[in-house]
Parts: C-alpha cells; sequence; structure tokens
C-alpha cells in the first residue's frame, strides 16, 4: 500500500508545480514521462521552503522553517513522511543521491530569514550556489539517471543556468524584494535604488551566464532537452524585456511575459527542437 500513497504524494508534488508556476509546468511537460515525477517532486520541495521564508509573513517563519527541516532530516531517515511533498522528494532524493544540495539548498533558504543584504561578490555567489545552482544540479542528477561521466561534462553548464535563472528572478523581482522582504541580493545594490550602470553590469553578467549555459543544453539527453530549453528560452526573453526598460520603470513594477509571447516562445522552441536545430 505504500505505493499508492507514493503515487499520491508525486500528485501533490504535481499539484503544487502547477499552482506556483504555469512556465515550469509547461516546460516539464516536455520531458520524457519516465523524468517528470523526479522534477515535479524536486519542486514541491524547493517551492514550500521557498515559500515559508518569503510568504508567511503573519507566522513565525523561524519555527515553520524549522519544523520542515527537522521532517525533512525524519523523511530522509525513516524513507516516508506524512507530508505528501516531503514523502515524493525523499524517495528522489535517495534515488539519485540529492542528500547534498538538498542540505545546501536549506541553509541558504534559511539564511533569508536573517540576512537582508548580500553585500559582498562571495555573498552573493555563495547564496546563488545554494538556492539555485544546487536545484540545477538535482534536475541534472535526474536528466542524466545517475550517469557520472555524463554528469561531471554538464555540471558546469547546469550551474550557470541555475545562476542564470536565479539573477533574473532577482532583477525582476527587485522593487518586491526591497519593499515587501527588506532584502537586496545584488552587490553594490541597496537602500531600493537601482542605477543605469548597476543594471548594465547585472545584464552582462547574465547573459554571460546564458551563454555557459547553452554549451550545455544542446548535448542534454533528449528526453529533457526540449523542456530545458524551452525554460531558457522564456527567461532568456524576459532578460531581454528587463534589458529594454530603464531602471526607474524596474524599480516600479514587477516586470512579466505575456501569455501569447509564452505560447509563441513554446512554438518556436518546439520547432526548432523538431527541426534538430537544439
Amino acid at each position: 500500500m505504500k505505493a499508492l500513497f507514493d503515487t499520491s504524494s508525486l500528485k501533490c508534488s504535481k499539484i503544487v508545480t502547477q499552482e506556483y508556476s504555469t512556465s515550469f509546468s509547461m516546460g516539464i511537460k516536455l520531458f520524457a514521462p519516465s523524468i517528470r515525477p523526479a522534477i515535479y517532486a524536486i519542486y514541491g520541495f524547493v517551492r514550500y521552503a521557498d515559500e515559508i521564508v518569503d510568504s508567511f509573513h503573519e507566522y513565525d517563519q523561524e519555527v515553520l522553517f524549522e519544523e520542515f527541516k527537522e521532517e525533512y532530516k525524519k523523511a530522509i531517515e525513516r524513507k516516508i513522511s506524512l507530508n505528501p511533498i516531503l514523502n515524493a522528494f525523499q524517495e528522489v532524493a535517495w534515488k539519485y543521491d540529492l542528500h547534498t544540495y538538498a542540505d545546501d539548498f536549506l541553509k541558504r533558504m534559511e539564511m533569508d530569514l536573517k540576512i537582508k543584504d548580500y553585500t559582498t561578490k562571495e555573498a552573493y555567489e555563495n547564496y546563488i550556489y545554494g538556492s539555485a545552482d544546487v536545484v540545477g544540479l538535482m534536475c541534472l542528477r535526474v536528466f542524466t539517471n545517475n550517469d557520472e561521466d555524463m554528469f561531471q561534462l554538464l555540471k558546469t553548464p547546469a550551474q550557470y543556468l541555475g545562476s542564470a535563472f536565479q539573477k533574473v528572478n532577482f532583477l525582476r523581482d527587485f522593487k518586491d524584494d526591497m519593499e515587501i522582504l527588506g532584502r537586496s541580493y545584488f552587490p553594490n545594490v541597496n537602500n531600493n535604488s537601482l542605477s543605469e550602470l548597476n543594471k548594465k553590469d547585472i545584464i552582462e553578467d547574465i547573459e554571460n551566464d546564458f551563454r555557459e549555459a547553452f554549451k550545455g543544453i544542446v548535448v542534454l539527453p533528449l528526453e529533457s532537452r526540449l523542456g530545458v530549453y524551452l525554460a531558457y528560452k522564456y527567461y532568456l526573453n524576459l532578460l531581454k524585456k528587463l534589458k529594454r526598460l530603464d531602471s526607474k520603470h524596474i524599480l516600479n513594477e514587477r516586470i512579466r511575459i505575456s501569455n501569447p509571447l509564452k505560447i509563441l516562445i513554446l512554438t518556436k522552441a518546439y520547432i526548432r527542437f523538431k527541426l534538430n536545430f537544439i
């Protein structure tokens, strides 16, 4: 009967993904059916941890996070949890040896409860590694099905892609991070200010991340390549939109990609994949 419980747990992770991110849900649908459940499980785990530190301001976030962390540890030890999100993730964590990555991720989420300014490059890069790069590496373990040679070949590009996604999120969410969460992630950018020079440097850095990431996307296993390429194109288009806007606009509005443009990005990505252009 544990199998039935595990199946229902995975369905919960899928629902969480669909509710929180239409873009990632669209990308996951383009993965081979064999790898979708594991990616849903990873997303559910990181999303719930992130929600605790970013959204539940009317509750004691530190207590909630500590409980979540302890329940995760128990799930790993027992290989079961009555929290369906943790139950789904623990199975994937054991299958693909994701424990170290998960621990690194939880440490960075906990930092968000205590640190408001990542003022140095070292602190910034350390946070990005644990909050984003490791998520890319967890997914890569699934994509390569624990093939160590393939994993090592694609490890660096996967980290670049995770970094690019996170930095785009930081720039897109700059207003909310400052006003609602009181956080400043970019070094030398604080006090709710973003100069054109700051913005230019940030975008050039992200563009380099995307260039390096693409080198890995084109040699991903076919089961995952289209889904990852779609996410890459979505975030690249979001970066292009941010690049066109002046810094004052970014300070006053959360930038989004319209649904018609999302459909266009999906269509173009699918055509390029079918024509073997990626």
